[in-house]
């Protein structure tokens, strides 16, 4: 009994503190932090080729081929017409290999890039690296000038794909 309290405080403890290790705090009307990251196929990504082009959809979650991750890809595969057609840029960022994300890419026929932060390290500067080293369910959606336009923090699965595709839109 002595060992259930104990876990039951510990517990307690570790979720009083906070699961999330925040880094610099990112907000609204901060430029955004360049990064370059491989997709699944070695192809590198930067957010600064996109400045003075289009606007930008970064979101991190934690883990490819997991059921919350897999709805929220797919829901971006299922709109990525319209993101296209509308001039908007998709990132998928997680902290999964590159291995990882193209089988999760093939399984789900996905059609947008997923990049790798194996090394944490855009997740931590994003402040989105959480205590169980993932990247935490948040999205970054930046403007055509690099500014970070809105973050959302408590990200739905099921409407994160219109819900950002509406935001996105009002930057074009």
């Amino acid at each position: 009994m002595k060992m259930y309290f104990l876990m039951i405080s510990v517990l307690l403890s570790i979720f009083s503190l906070g699961l999330f290790i925040k880094g610099d705090n990112l907000k609204v009307g901060d430029l955004a932090p360049d990064f370059k990251l491989p997709d699944a196929d070695g192809k590198f990504y930067s957010l600064s080729e996109y400045r003075g082009k289009k606007p930008v959809v970064i979101y991190f979650y934690p883990k490819a081929d997991t059921p919350g991750c897999t709805k929220q890809a797919c829901g971006i595969r299922d709109k990525w017409s319209e993101f296209e057609k509308n001039g908007i840029q998709v990132l998928g960022i997680s902290v999964d290999s590159r291995e990882a994300l193209k089988n999760f890419e093939e399984k789900y026929s996905l059609n947008f890039p997923l990049l790798s932060d194996e090394t944490k390290e855009v997740c931590k500067t994003y402040g989105v690296l959480n205590s169980l080293a993932f990247a935490s369910r948040v999205t970054f959606i930046i403007d055509k000038e690099g500014k970070i336009a809105h973050i959302i923090e408590k990200v739905n699965v099921e409407t994160h794909s219109k819900e950002v595709l509406d935001f996105a839109m009002k930057l074009k």
